[in-house]
């Protein structure tokens, strides 16, 4: 098999990176390699799919301001023979929580998002109290809310029509695992499929989500990018809570709607790389339920509907993703690490990527601040707003 470009991974990245390489370039031969073509345990296909402006890192907030214009269009720029995605966008904010001791971190990321753009508003509890009545805010100061550009998607149908439009414009999905990658000094030649087939590239993209530290050290590198299990948890309720935004308390739990019921999470627990895709139920009892009750009473009468677990690529060098050439190789290009954050910036991402293998530079927007060579410098990009 021959292709000019191929891509190691056929999620949300993938996928979006294939759509805008044809786009960008019709003539360009491009074909995605996917393990999984069911994405039965993709990241995307998992992901509570949410985006947010409020980071701490400039990078990232231009990244989410740019990719929630596209999510406001996906219909028209993904539609295929008529047929137009509806990827359920919803924007209603995202809230932060904060106690007294939280203040000092939420007023510098205020300050942040203000200087670059994000519509956001810092609440005391007064405030708070007028606008979510049925909150507790027992141990709140105040919160940050995305007042515009922020909520949440249907992730698997953003993924699906990524892919469908690539398809359409002339990608090739093939399925197959990478498990041999041939170097010809510091160049790419040729993947090797498990089933022994070769595919001959003049790029090759590592999009591999939770599989990228695999996929790296098949070409000798090492990349700190580790396969977390995490647990979502779909909650009844039956109380009507108007205006109820992503939430993420003080205590570190996140929760937000999901049609009639709610999805949430207790704060992250530290589980084994690559750990089994099961649902873990017990947490929900014994730490989210009880702190959930707290903060908002209604939820003292719901009800666990059911969990499902997925993965989550963590970027344990700076939370935040590696992106573009590493400068062992000069045809291997990365779109990694997004520590949950990912499914949120592929739009943009993808865009850039392209950009930069097909005219050597990024041209909407400047991605560098994320390139993956930081890790040989020694130069984390941190992002202080992590969510699980």
């Amino acid at each position: 098999m021959q292709t000019d470009i191929a891509v190691i991974g056929g999620g949300v990245m993938g996928s979006a990176l294939a759509y805008w390489l044809t786009r960008l370039d019709p003539t360009v031969s491009v074909t995605v390699i996917e393990r999984d073509p069911a994405y039965t345990t993709a990241s995307s296909a998992l992901s509570a799919a949410s985006i947010r402006q409020q980071f701490t890192t400039a990078v990232n907030i231009r990244i989410s301001q740019q990719s929630m214009d596209f999510l406001r269009r996906a219909g028209d720029l993904l539609e295929v023979n008529g047929d137009r995605p509806d990827i359920a966008l919803t924007e209603r904010g995202y809230l932060y929580l904060a106690g007294v001791e939280g203040m000092e971190a939420l007023r510098a990321a205020h300050a942040i998002q203000r200087a670059h753009g994000a519509d956001v508003a810092l609440l005391d509890a007064a405030a708070l109290a007028a606008r979510f009545p049925w909150l507790d805010l027992d141990g709140i100061a105040a919160g940050s809310l995305g007042l515009r550009g922020e909520g949440w998607f249907d992730g698997y149908s953003l993924l699906t029509a990524f892919a469908r439009k690539a398809r359409s414009q002339g990608a090739r999905f093939v399925r197959g695992d990478v498990q041999g990658v041939s170097l010809a000094g510091h160049h790419v030649t040729e993947l090797q499929l498990g089933d022994a087939t070769p595919v001959r590239c003049g790029w090759a993209v590592n999009a591999a989500g939770p599989w990228a530290r695999a996929v790296a050290r098949l070409a000798g590198i090492e990349l700190p990018v580790y396969a977390r299990r995490r647990t979502v948890y779909v909650i009844a309720c039956r109380a009507i809570l108007e205006g109820f935004p992503l939430i993420i308390d003080r205590s570190g739990f996140w929760i937000r709607p999901e049609g009639p019921n709610y999805i949430g999470a207790p704060p992250p627990r530290e589980d084994p790389d690559d750990a089994p895709l099961e649902a873990e139920l017990g947490p929900f009892e014994a730490e989210l339920w009880p702190a959930l009750a707290a903060r908002i009473p209604a939820f003292e009468a719901a009800k666990l509907e059911r969990a499902w677990a997925g993965y989550y690529e963590f970027n344990s060098f700076d939370q935040n993703g590696l992106l573009g050439l590493h400068p062992a190789i000069d045809n291997l290009a990365f779109m990694n690490g997004f520590s949950g954050h990912g499914i949120q910036q592929a739009p943009v991402v993808g865009r850039g990527i392209a950009e930069l293998i097909l005219t050597g530079r990024y041209a909407t927007l400047d991605l560098s601040d994320l390139s993956v060579s930081r890790l040989l410098e020694n130069r984390p990009l941190r992002e202080l707003n992590v969510i699980g």
